[in-house]
């Protein structure tokens, strides 16, 4: 590593730290020549092949913009949004793999959107997974329906928890 004060060729590691997100290491340095220090921050690089087959640096921020588009109208907030890319980014680097595919980017925006928002995950979907009649649709809510948990409690209706039972005289 260059000393950026004068541009000796050379630097010791003082102080290695990694950084709050954990994607990152951060270095304190010191240059052996004239002695000044400054800091490096050393992230892996992940790139993503598109289907054109370009390769370019995968972006939290392009998954993030990606999403906020299907998010338009919901009620999903930014911070949301940005836990959202970070639970990519976490899963894209855990495959341990250096190059993806938008194919696997894609797959790893689903489960996550699922979680934070249903309508905005079958928007994603629908363009994410190409699809080209209603028949697609339906069954990607059918499977929706499928997997999501029937809760009920004590003042709810079955199969719709948002909806409080309509009250009794008992009450």
């Amino acid at each position: 590593m260059h000393c950026p004060f004068c541009r000796h060729p050379d630097s010791r590691v003082v102080d290695s730290r990694t950084t709050d997100d954990g994607c990152s290491i951060r270095r304190r340095r010191q240059c052996p020549d004239c002695s000044r220090r400054f800091t490096t921050v050393e992230t892996a690089s992940l790139m993503v092949i598109k289907r054109s087959g370009v390769t370019e640096p995968f972006s939290r921020t392009k998954v993030i913009s990606g999403v906020r588009k299907a998010c338009q109208g919901r009620p999903v907030t930014e911070d949301a949004l940005a836990k959202l890319g970070q639970r990519v980014e976490e899963a894209v680097r855990a495959t341990g793999s250096a190059e993806l595919s938008t194919h696997d980017v894609g797959l790893a925006i689903l489960g996550p959107l699922r979680d934070l928002d249903l309508v905005a995950y079958l928007r994603f979907a629908s363009v994410y997974q190409a699809f080209d009649s209603l028949e697609d649709f339906e069954a990607a809510v059918a499977e929706l329906r499928e997997q999501r948990p029937v809760t009920t409690t004590a003042g709810e209706r079955d199969g719709d928890p948002g909806v409080p039972a309509p009250a009794t005289a008992a009450e």
